[in-house]
């Protein structure tokens, strides 16, 4: 019997190859031919599923925001307890580069994010991405503060408010000011003063 090929999973996988190149050289280094001597088979292989540079980099682009979505839907399923503020805490530590996958991940995007500025469609993925990330937080605020969790605030700016928070945070886990726990540790400092007072 002849294989199947399963021309999903290949594109994916060449979509990571493109990561690490990226991730390791920057995105000036991603070329078919590198990206296929990454991946592992041939330039005509890559060319079979992406005629350009530029496609293959968009592709790539839409896969790491479904990658990045996946990270979230995880920690929010692992969030304990599960309260609205847990979920909203681990969302957030979701879009933090807190192990290799999640500093690959913040590599590229960052890499990805310079490109968006010159080119409308990338742009336009990405403010989706952020803006679907924002309403999500922004809902999860408002179910803590009904359940007595949160002051009495405003979750749009709020959410605002702590996705800069985490962004600036995960620029200085990549830098190097901050490991993965001092991060954490400001993120739930921040969370913690949202809190009612006691008494």
């Amino acid at each position: 019997m002849p294989r199947v090929v399963d021309h999903g999973q290949r594109r994916g996988e060449i979509a990571e190859a493109l990561w690490r190149v990226a991730a390791a050289e920057g995105l000036e280094a991603v070329s078919l031919a590198r990206v296929a001597q990454e991946a592992g088979v041939s330039k005509g292989r890559v060319q079979h599923y992406f005629t350009c540079r530029d496609e293959l980099l968009f592709f790539a682009a839409q896969q790491l925001q479904l990658r990045i979505d996946e990270r979230i839907r995880a920690h929010l399923a692992s969030a304990r307890p599960r309260t609205p503020l847990a979920e909203v805490r681990g969302l957030l530590r979701a879009l933090l580069p807190l192990d290799d996958d999640g500093r690959t991940d913040a590599r590229v995007g960052s890499a990805f994010l310079i490109r968006a500025l010159a080119d409308q469609e990338m742009r336009a993925t990405y403010r989706e991405g952020n803006r679907l990330i924002r309403q999500a937080v922004a809902e999860r605020l408002v179910a803590a503060r009904e359940a007595g969790e949160l002051v009495d605030l405003d979750a749009e700016r709020e959410a605002t408010v702590l996705i800069a928070l985490v962004g600036g945070l995960a620029e200085a886990v990549l830098l190097g000011d901050h490991d993965e726990g001092s991060a954490a540790a400001v993120l739930d400092h921040q969370l913690a003063r949202l809190a009612p007072r006691q008494g």
